[in-house]
């Protein structure tokens, strides 16, 4: 029997500038999986500046998981690099504040928690190269259901840049296995939004025990033409910001990325606006 077939998101066909106004308005707070396709999503953290160049090495150190596209200017909001009048204190669906490593409930902007030495940093994210994959005709059924992807923490360390270190997590779809091949060939060229997967298969070999119970997303089934495929993904920057403990930090909330203007297929140039 067929799984149901989700009806279509009521953003769905909205232009990224419009979808960031409705942010913006408080008009929504869920999750940016299949909206704005073809456009460049990305991971948000926020950082004091005496911090923020710290962080900046652990991506650069775990270039899968935490790859590193954009860094702001100290106290300055405004990402217009990244696409018209974008402002990162208010045009994401949803925000976490955290202190102390310790996470706050979600709230819809961020002004009063910008400072003068706040440093927005932008990373990539898987949700850019799903569309590729769906132009290919690679089914992701997590799609077609209108939920969220499944992620797991591994047994593997990711390289260190004190104080941030921590646990690689990943991402995990299930995809036909005829198609597996070609799935990993298509999303190793988004090397900005983790590119290859780093495994296929087995999930015991990366430390998980069950893939029905995954750390975040929705559980996911595997059929039986399917194989796991796992790509690493931009959680792990949020536990290595939880265990470094920082008076203060800010991320989007979970699959509440910011949607830019560019094209999925490639990352913004320069890296840094300062």
């Amino acid at each position: 029997m067929p799984e149901p077939t989700a009806a279509p998101h009521p953003l769905a066909g909205r232009r990224p500038a419009a979808l960031r106004s409705l942010f913006r308005a408080g008009g929504y707070s869920g999750a940016t999986t299949g909206l704005a396709p073809g456009r460049l999503q990305c991971n948000l953290v926020v950082l004091p500046q005496n911090v923020a160049q710290a962080f900046a090495a652990y991506c650069n150190a775990n270039r899968a998981p935490c790859p590193l596209l954009y860094i702001g200017a100290p106290g300055d909001p405004m990402l217009n690099a990244l696409g018209a009048d974008i402002d990162v204190r208010t045009d994401l669906p949803a925000y976490l504040v955290h202190h102390d490593g310790n996470s706050g409930p979600a709230v819809p902007d961020i002004l009063d928690q910008w400072r003068t030495d706040s440093v927005a940093l932008l990373l990539g994210c898987s949700l850019s190269f799903e569309e590729a994959l769906v132009a290919a005709d690679v089914r992701l059924r997590h799609l077609e259901r209108g939920g969220d992807i499944a992620a797991f923490r591994t047994n593997i360390k990711t390289t260190p840049a004190p104080p941030f270190s921590g646990p690689l997590v990943v991402s995990m779809r299930a995809v036909a296995a005829a198609d597996a091949a070609r799935a990993g060939a298509i999303t190793a060229r988004f090397t900005h939004a983790h590119g290859a997967p780093l495994h296929t298969g087995d999930p015991a070999a990366l430390g998980i025990a069950d893939v029905e119970r995954p750390d975040w997303g929705e559980p996911p089934t595997i059929q039986a033409d399917e194989v796991p495929m796992f790509w690493a993904c931009g959680v792990t920057s949020h536990l290595a910001l939880l265990n470094a403990r920082l008076p203060l930090a800010i991320t989007h909330a979970p699959g509440a990325m910011l949607i830019t203007d560019l094209p999925a297929d490639k990352p913004p140039e320069p890296i840094s606006s300062s």
